[in-house]
């Protein structure tokens, strides 16, 4: 469109040399078709439009915005109307404590008060996309400036109206998940509102007050101590009752002892085995008249 401005521009100079004395009337033929030139051209190529992929152009016909929406590809337009192309793609807004990790620079962390009264600090990202047949609505209402007035906002008062209604911690611990998906609904209802369509919420970090997390860690590792005291004490439980039915089980060998063996049993055993003894081809049997007539066996070798 801009070649077109200047060829209008170039005729009206070669109308006014038309009317002008020599030499520079002789100029306004050349300067009139030059002019009629690039006013063709210009307006030729102003009809032609290219939408890139992942994108949608809205068009405005002297400040009107058009409802129909020009999706990627070729199209041939009015050459007097302005096209304002729309991301629709995924895109992803973060709000960080962290220097150059967020969408801007610096310590750009969400700061609230929880339920007891402490201030948390919340690292968030924020996933969503353009709605494509809201482009016209967006463009209409709110500008191509969407991101600093509506998904920057939105989110962070999202969090600080539910944070309140938690513990600090609860918020890093038991109720984290239940608190995501609490302003995941709310940022929903919001941006639908607006033409943007929520993809996900990602709360990236909680950071506790100082005092809190010493607690925490404290109350770990007193949790940690009792664990691994219940572990010593069943351990030791373990060893005591092992002894116990070792001594039990002595004791009862020992009381099957003394009252199950006779001593004629107990001679009636001893024959047996010097029987044995005395068939073996390697031993030879002495019987010597010792104490109580007990044999003695002495080997050959």
């Amino acid at each position: 469109m801009f070649i077109a401005i200047l060829g209008v521009i170039v005729l009206v100079v070669g109308i006014v040399l038309k009317n002008s004395p020599e030499p520079a009337h002789r100029f306004s033929r050349t300067a009139t078709l030059v002019g009629i030139a690039m006013v063709v051209i210009g307006l030729l190529l102003s009809m032609f439009k290219v939408i890139e992929p992942g994108k949608v152009g809205v068009q405005t016909l002297f400040g009107k915005v058009q409802d129909n929406v020009l999706e990627s590809g070729l199209h041939i337009i009015n050459p007097v109307v302005e096209i304002t192309t729309f991301d629709i793609q995924l895109q992803t807004y973060t709000m960080s404590g962290v220097k150059d990790e967020g969408s801007k620079e610096g310590d750009d962390a969400i700061r609230v008060l929880s339920s007891d009264g402490l201030e948390v600090t919340i690292d968030l990202s924020v996933q969503y996309k353009v709605n494509p047949d809201k482009a016209p609505y967006i463009m209409q209402n709110i500008g191509e400036d969407y991101l600093e007035k509506i998904v920057r906002p939105v989110s962070r008062t999202a969090i600080r109206d539910n944070a309140v209604n938690y513990a600090a911690v609860d918020l890093y611990s038991t109720k984290r998940q239940e608190f995501q998906d609490r302003i995941n609904r709310f940022i929903t209802g919001n941006f639908a509102k607006r033409g943007l369509e929520l993809q996900q919420i990602l709360v990236r970090n909680i950071t506790l007050p100082a005092s809190v997390r010493a607690s925490i860690e404290s109350k770990i590792n007193a949790e940690q101590d009792a664990q691994k005291m219940q572990f010593v004490l069943q351990k030791e439980r373990q060893e005591a009752e092992r002894k116990r039915v070792e001594a039990q089980g002595i004791a009862d060998y020992q009381k099957i002892l003394s009252t199950g063996l006779s001593d004629k049993q107990l001679q009636y055993e001893m024959i047996k085995a010097q029987k044995d003894i005395a068939l073996s081809p390697n031993a030879k049997v002495i019987i010597l008249n010792g104490g109580k007539n007990t044999p003695i066996m002495l080997s050959d070798k």
